[in-house]
């Protein structure tokens, strides 16, 4: 590669690839660069099931939030964000202080959403369980770049992971886990570790479809009538649920906007170094490489995602839920690849624009947030200019 073009990449702008000799990135939506033929056609049938809307004789709830995983991964396309979609959770905190999910109870996610039938028989929506000590509302992530966060290896994480701060900067992060102690790298308490338990969990609960695995409705307002889900189950077959984390899976990532302007491409470099001038990059890590994969797609590449995975605490401000792993203050450093595409920021869509997301940074980023506070003006604009070309 020439130096100049060197040069310009080191510094955080993807630009102009093809005039550095440079094969251009994925246009979004796209699948990854590098799969087989056999790969980009399971993709293509993942991509449909993904967008397929099930109706209640396709055995959708009969207590759901919504009737497609595109009705919540929309923006600006399928396996985009969510359109201010949100999931509301809901945890209590036992007497000894471990974290009850509340799950036997519907707290893992309560659903907002009753089918026809059901509603005439008597079932109505979830309410959050009566046990819960707390709530917390979590919006709907794009799904552009999850199969290479799902190949980020285990040994990367903990590598990065400084649980006790042993280097004194006042930031400790941890690795989240799974109810089944596996670590996590999914959703905001990182409580998800692979793909394939995000689409089972998403057409289990979200859609309300049992599965091979799941054969059981999880309904937990009371008896579901008779004649309330007449379909017979499990509800959907294995290889459509396999189907829908394939395309996730090989869906690309969110490439960073290019201004055509020189002189906003300048500004956004001083936003990108105001960025690492303050401490943002700490936790949320600019690249990871992926682990060895038999899909060639996904073997040792490096992802460009803004994070480092891992749990945090962001005080007692954006406290909510706890998790399998995370306290009601932890959350997992949000990956900001694609973050222009939000309407809404931050885990739970309170802040209307970057510039409330980080001043409602606490704990361990409340130095960070009080170095933005301090910055020029101009670096300020600059750092939420750059912000908004992920």
């Amino acid at each position: 590669m020439p130096r100049a073009c060197f040069n310009v990449l080191s510094a955080g702008l993807a630009l102009v690839l093809a005039s550095c000799g440079e094969q251009a990135p994925p246009a979004l939506g796209d699948p990854l660069p590098g799969l087989t033929r056999a790969e980009i056609a399971r993709f293509e049938r993942g991509k449909a099931a993904f967008s397929r809307v099930f109706l209640p004789e396709d055995g959708l709830g009969p207590v759901y939030n919504e009737n497609s995983c595109n009705a919540c991964h929309s923006v600006p396309d399928v396996g985009g964000t969510g359109g201010g979609e949100y999931d509301l959770h809901a945890t209590a905190l036992t007497a000894d202080g471990t974290c009850d999910l509340l799950e036997a109870h519907g707290g893992g996610n309560v659903r907002s959403q009753v089918t026809p039938a059901a509603l005439a028989l008597g079932v109505r929506p979830e309410r959050s369980p009566p046990q819960a000590t707390a709530k917390g509302r979590f919006t709907a992530p794009p799904m552009w770049g999850r199969g290479m966060i799902e190949a980020i290896s285990d040994e990367t994480l903990l590598a990065l992971a400084d649980p006790d701060d042993l280097d004194g900067d006042g930031i400790s992060g941890r690795v989240g886990r799974d109810a089944a102690g596996r670590i996590g790298r999914f959703r905001r308490k990182a409580d998800v570790a692979d793909l394939d338990d995000i689409a089972e969990s998403a057409v289990l609960v979200e859609l309300g479809l049992t599965t091979p695995k799941h054969p059981t409705e999880l309904v937990f307002s009371g008896p579901i009538p008779a004649g309330a889900d007449p379909v017979p189950d499990p509800e959907l077959d294995q290889a459509t649920i396999d189907a829908i984390a394939d395309y996730i899976r090989f869906l690309a990532p969110a490439a960073p906007d290019v201004p055509a302007d020189p002189a906003v491409r300048s500004q956004v470099a001083l936003g990108r170094q105001a960025f690492f001038q303050v401490g943002c990059a700490d936790c949320h890590v600019e690249a990871l490489v992926t682990g060895p994969s038999p899909v060639r797609a996904l073997d040792r590449k490096t992802v460009v995602l803004w994070s480092d995975l891992l749990l945090h605490d962001m005080g007692p401000e954006l406290a909510d839920v706890c998790g399998p792993g995370a306290t009601a203050s932890e959350l997992r450093t949000q990956p900001l690849a694609g973050m222009r595409f939000n309407n809404v920021f931050m885990h739970n869509g309170r802040a209307p624009t970057p510039w409330e997301a980080i001043w409602m940074h606490g704990g361990e980023s409340a130095a960070s947030r009080d170095a933005f506070n301090a910055l020029p003006e101009l670096a300020r604009y600059a750092l939420v200019q750059f912000l908004l070309t992920l």
